[in-house]
């Protein structure tokens, strides 16, 4: 009984680890990948450079959470990594070709400024491709992966639904808000008055997204209906909504304001709270209704060696994060460094 209770705290450990793993890439990612979908509304020059810019220092260490994600869902969940990955394979494929044309546009676009314009598309369209297949396959899970003898018995397209097309957009909706609030803090003048628009427009479009997704969700499934509005959890649940309206609020405050920094801390806790609903929607599940956390953990003696060099690992990656962000702060353009 002593081992039992031992293997599941240290599957709960690791769904912690995963989730905040993920939670952070979403939310790194999240605002260069946004800048990147909002790029063909800047005003081409000084405008465009200094929304690269100010990525420029972390954009490809960003993309870091999502290694441990993936890679952490392989070694510590492996019966649920077998079951998504098959499940999603198209949207994989079109978000690491997207994640791919991206970083390389970043960089060709200063080096072959002949074709910049032609890099500049790629970088718009790979964004929007990883972001729109991200958001997919988010969908896919809530939606739920048929399962027969724990492995993958759905079809090649059962990815694709009205439903999975709305969490995909919803998610690039999303990420144009954070990749607009990002610049608000890191410019100046009329690229941040522009910055300051678009994230007015991407905040109700954000906004409306979370309320459809949110409406959506209980009808996949009865047990999203009742973990939302069975009593008494609907006393704890409702908090959820109750604080979005609280952050939206704060939200377009700060847009209307002026504030610098306060709009896109506001756009990162709604992006927390529709995770938290997320987890709400979805734990003890890591394929919803079909695999638990417990089912697909790897072996207790597996966890445990894995997370000797994990609590090492992860606060040397957020020291170093940290510390890029610290060097590179303040505002880009002419007059900063």
């Amino acid at each position: 009984m002593t081992g039992l209770t031992y293997s599941l705290d240290l599957t709960v450990v690791w769904a912690v680890i995963i989730a905040f793993g993920i939670f952070a890439y979403v939310v790194m990612d999240g605002f260069d990948l946004g800048i990147g979908i909002l790029f063909p509304g800047f005003e081409v020059g000084a405008e465009r450079d200094a929304a690269m810019n100010s990525i420029a220092p972390v954009w490809d260490g960003n993309e870091t959470w999502l290694v441990l994600g993936g890679g952490g869902l392989f070694a510590a969940f492996p019966l649920a990594y077998a079951i998504i990955l098959p499940a999603t394979y198209p949207l994989v494929i079109a978000m690491l070709l997207g994640l791919v044309f991206r970083g390389v546009a970043f960089e060709f676009r200063w080096r072959d400024p002949v074709h910049r314009r032609w890099w500049d598309r790629a970088f718009m369209l790979g964004s929007l491709v990883a972001a729109i297949a991200q958001g997919m396959m988010l969908g896919a899970i809530l939606q739920g992966i048929r399962v027969v003898g724990r492995a993958f018995a759905g079809g090649w397209l059962d990815w694709l639904t009205p439903f999975t097309v709305l969490t995909g957009i919803s998610v690039a909706v999303g990420y144009g808000l954070l990749g607009a609030t990002w610049l608000i803090g890191k410019t100046d003048g009329p690229a941040q008055a522009h910055a300051r628009r678009m994230a007015r427009m991407l905040s109700i479009a954000t906004v409306v997204a979370m309320a459809a997704v949110s409406v959506a969700t209980p009808f996949l499934s009865y047990d999203y209906w009742r973990r939302w509005f069975a009593m008494p959890g609907v006393l704890l649940t409702a908090q959820v909504p109750l604080l979005v309206v609280v952050i939206t609020g704060i939200l377009f405050w700060s847009i209307a304001r002026g504030r610098h920094k306060l709009p896109f801390l506001a756009a990162l806790a709604l992006f927390l709270l529709g995770y938290v609903g997320l987890g709400i929607s979805i734990f003890p599940y890591v394929v919803p209704r079909a695999i638990t956390i417990w089912a697909a953990a790897a072996p207790a003696q597996s966890q445990l060696f894995m997370l000797v060099g994990t609590v090492v690992i992860i606060p040397i990656i957020i020291g170093y994060t940290g510390w890029a962000y610290w060097v590179f702060r303040g505002k880009v353009g002419e007059g900063y460094h």
